[in-house]
């Protein structure tokens, strides 16, 4: 079994992957090709991406019984004690300083207790 999930990829590319995949949704494709054809289209989705986000999950004799690769992804797959794991970079908040806890009591917290006035 495999499955290709394209994002932000061309139209023609969704084209090429209809004549050996079956689109069940928008941008993600399942079919059963050979190891061979498989990796003919991954080469395809790579080099036709342009700046899109293609991921492809295809089954192998591993614990897990899948594994992925990803293209432009933020997320990367890394081994963990023999499972493979998307490693998502931590990305700060831009110009956002942690606020602390209020002391205070919320206004609801407020009425409940002591009712409206």
């Amino acid at each position: 079994m495999t499955v290709i999930i394209l994002a932000n990829c061309p139209a023609g590319l969704r084209g090429f992957l209809t004549r050996w995949l079956l689109e069940i949704s928008p941008g993600v494709f399942l079919g059963s090709p050979s190891a061979r054809i498989r990796d003919l289209l991954w080469d395809e989705v790579r080099q036709y991406s342009n700046q899109g986000r293609p991921l492809l999950v295809h089954q192998t004799d591993t614990e897990q019984g899948f594994t992925f690769r990803t293209h432009h992804h933020a997320w990367h797959p890394t081994d963990h004690e023999g499972l493979t794991l998307l490693h998502r970079p931590a990305q700060p908040k831009a110009g956002r300083s942690p606020q602390p806890p209020k002391q205070n009591w919320s206004k609801a917290a407020q009425r409940r207790k002591y009712g409206r006035r």
